[in-house]
Formats: C-alpha cells, sequence, structure tokens
C-alpha cells in the first residue's frame, strides 16, 4: 500500500525513510523531528531509536556514519575519510589562531567564564575580535552575567560547538586537569572539529600569520 495510507509500516520501510530523511537533512534531526516525518503512523520514540540503532550497524563499514550529537541525529564522513573530501575543496580551510583556539578551549572547559576569567588563565588579555570571531562561528553565546562591578558576560559553547565536535553534552569532553592540557586540547579540537554539508571544515590545529 502507498506509504501514508497503511495501517502500519514495515520495518525495513521505516529504516528506508529515516535513512533518506537523514541523508537528505542540512541539520542533525531530533527524533520528535523524526517522528513527525512519520505522521500519521504514530512512531514511538523508542520505536524510532530502535530503527536508528540498526541503521547505525547497517552503515558500519561505509564512509559515512550515523551518529548522534547534541541537537539530534545525522550522518557524517568518518574521520579517516574527511582528507579526501578536503581535496575537493575550492576554498582553503579556516584556520585559527592559538589565542582563538585557547579561548575557545577555555570556554568550553571552564564555563560559564568571564573575559576576565579567561585572561586570568590565559595570562594575556583577550581580544575583542577572538570573541566574535567564536560568536560568528556558533560555537559560544552568552548564557548571562555574572553579579559584580560591571556586570560581565558570562560565556559558554552552544550546541552547534558539540555538533561540530560530534558530541552528544559537554560531559562527552575529555578531562581538563591544567591549564597545561590546554595543547592537548588543541589537538582534541583539530582532530575533532567538522563542519557538515559543504561547508568549509575548519583547520584548527596550526597557528596563522595573522593573530586573531
Amino acid at each position: 500500500a502507498p506509504l501514508g495510507k497503511s495501517p502500519k509500516m514495515r520495518e525495513n520501510e521505516v529504516q528506508r525513510v529515516l535513512e533518506a530523511v537523514l541523508l537528505c537533512a542540512e541539520q542533525p534531526l531530533s527524533i520528535q523531528q523524526l517522528r513527525k516525518a512519520f505522521d500519521p503512523f504514530d512512531l514511538s520514540a523508542d520505536t524510532i531509536k530502535h530503527h536508528l540503532s540498526i541503521l547505525q550497524q547497517s552503515w558500519q563499514n561505509k564512509g559515512l556514519e550515523l551518529v548522534q550529537v547534541a541537537n539530534g541525529w545525522r550522518f557524517q564522513s568518518r574521520p579517516d575519510i574527511q582528507p579526501y573530501l578536503l581535496r575537493l575543496q575550492n576554498d582553503r580551510p579556516v584556520r585559527y589562531s592559538r589565542a582563538t583556539l585557547e579561548t575557545l578551549a577555555i570556554i568550553a572547559w571552564r564555563q560559564p567564564v568571564t573575559r576576565g576569567d579567561i585572561e586570568d588563565i590565559r595570562g594575556v588579555s583577550v581580544s575583542t575580535q577572538i570573541i566574535r570571531t567564536l560568536e560568528d562561528r556558533g560555537w559560544i553565546e552568552v548564557l548571562g552575567y555574572r553579579d559584580a562591578p560591571g556586570k560581565p558576560a558570562l560565556f559558554g559553547t552552544t550546541k552547534q560547538f558539540l555538533d561540530d565536535l560530534s558530541l552528544r553534552s559537554i560531559q562527552d569532553l575529555p578531562a581538563l586537569d591544567t591549564p597545561q592540557d590546554i595543547d592537548v586540547i588543541q589537538q582534541t579540537l583539530s582532530n575533532s572539529l567538522t563542519v557538515i554539508h559543504g561547508d568549509t571544515p575548519p583547520s584548527v590545529g596550526a597557528e596563522t600569520a595573522k593573530k586573531m
């Protein structure tokens, strides 16, 4: 029977629809959004999760993988495939300075933090351009304001940052025990930050000549 008229969808049909919807989506899709795609069949959240798990397994040996990130589920290229995709990029990858990466790492691992907190940890001032760069990239946002003179803004990371790191939550970040671990964190960002669906993947491991 045509899709939408049958009282019950076959399991393989559910997986075909999930696969197509996720492959065509421009952003990660939540379970609720995926359920909406199956109206009027009214599939439960547990049913959707069950089929996502099966779909994950069926893609284990392919160049794409199905992953759960902060904003939902998506297909993305596997890390070992990304260098091949980068060769097809016409634009040069965005490169971030050490100062920008240090600032991002401190915000991610110490949030919520003020600009003054970041400067205390780094030992140098943080330029407005660094903060603006990270905000424009969608990786940080103002979470609130500290009850202190001047009401300094408290910064934290966004779900977009977690998505680009392929993480579900901030608790999935590796431990940062000392400020000296910043080099390890920078390498983590360099290896993990991935932008999906044709956006230019940032090359965040090397310091640029132009400081941000």
